[in-house]
């Protein structure tokens, strides 16, 4: 059997070997700079768009004499207002909004607009009737 003291120590040895190694090396950090070759890629586009559609918003940092780079942190704050402008919202699975079909009943007034079918009882008629007229009389 092993002493619990020995247990306790190889514990910690084992703890302390598995965390050290990761506290030595930093993660992947972003970068806060994008270069202009590599900001159109950054935000799923091409470089026709992002000059169209993103650059006039954004602030051009000169890198040298001739880089250009733009501000993460500015190409992120774009990308949440162009979603809020453009986006929607998703969808719960079987919730198809675009194959349901509304049918409109049958309208037993006189409504304005252009029919595209032949009225059969002679409601369009009458409405047209009606509104020819109320112009006559207006005159």
């Amino acid at each position: 059997m092993i002493p619990t003291r020995l247990v306790a120590m190889i514990n910690r040895w084992l703890t302390l070997d598995a965390i050290q190694p990761l506290m030595k090396q930093p993660g992947p950090i972003a970068p806060r700079l994008i270069r202009f070759r590599d900001a159109p890629f950054y935000l799923g586009m091409d470089r026709s768009r992002f000059n169209a559609e993103v650059r006039p918003y954004l602030v051009e940092i000169r890198i040298g004499i001739q880089g250009i780079a733009f501000d993460r942190l500015d190409l992120d704050a774009w990308v949440d207002q162009y979603k809020s402008r453009n986006g929607r919202s998703g969808q719960l699975r079987g919730e198809l909004t675009w194959d349901v079909k509304e049918r409109q009943g049958s309208l037993k007034e006189p409504v304005s607009g252009i029919s595209t079918k032949k009225s059969t009882d002679g409601v369009f008629a009458k409405a047209v009737e009606q509104i020819t007229s109320k112009k006559r009389n207006a005159s």
